[in-house]
């Protein structure tokens, strides 16, 4: 568990995610397989998991998603994921991938560019998936699977497109970003710096 500002840093077992909480919303919640190791997490970090009321899901990939069933909070994810969810679409989900079935799955907020999940702003970011993105808050970027640590970036052969995925971190490379917090791997304190990596490597191909 690590603390940027105010954003809990809950870094993922296994297969599972990275998992961020501010205020009282979570930033995805992994498979599941892995509950009680970020609820005890959170306790670690003064935080009571009792003051959480809403899951906000970057994307709708099994690894991101399958906690929220063990959680009786709100969803809220982009209208365009949204939608593999609720219909149980085990294949775009990429479900079946990890031998699981999610069935059908209710999000409560359907998410748009511009919104405001506190302090952060919705960053529509197509790439990844077709409905991914990022929350940003001037300072800190929520990235999930669009962009990682070190000039990585999210695999676009499950629901999502390349091209959508060059503009996307064209876009975030113009944004100030001192803390990248990705789905995946480390945070970096010089965000900026490896989104532009990503953006250089993504352009060649």
């Amino acid at each position: 568990m690590i603390k940027i500002n105010d954003i809990i840093m809950i870094e993922g077992r296994g297969y599972d995610c990275n998992v961020f909480v501010f205020d009282d919303v979570m930033v995805d919640t992994g498979t599941g397989e892995n509950m009680k190791y970020i609820l005890e997490s959170l306790k670690k970090a003064d935080y009571d998991p009792d003051d959480l009321t809403l899951i906000v899901n970057t994307h709708n990939h099994y690894d991101h998603i399958g906690g929220n069933s063990y959680l009786d909070l709100d969803v809220a994810m982009h209208q365009t994921d949204a939608i593999a969810l609720e219909k149980g679409d085990d294949m775009t989900t990429a479900a079946c991938l990890f031998g699981k079935s999610m069935g059908e799955m209710k999000v409560d907020v359907k998410l748009q560019e511009g919104d405001k999940i506190r302090n952060f702003e919705v960053l529509h970011t197509p790439g990844h998936t077709a409905g991914g993105i990022c929350l940003y808050d001037g300072e800190n970027l929520i990235s999930g699977d669009t962009v990682f640590t070190d000039g990585g970036f999210g695999r676009t052969d499950l629901g999502g497109n390349m091209e959508d995925l060059k503009t996307s971190l064209k876009r975030l490379n113009n944004l100030k970003v001192d803390n990248l917090l990705p789905g995946h791997g480390p945070y970096a304190n010089n965000g900026s710096e490896h989104i532009k990596l990503a953006y250089e490597i993504v352009r060649r191909f």
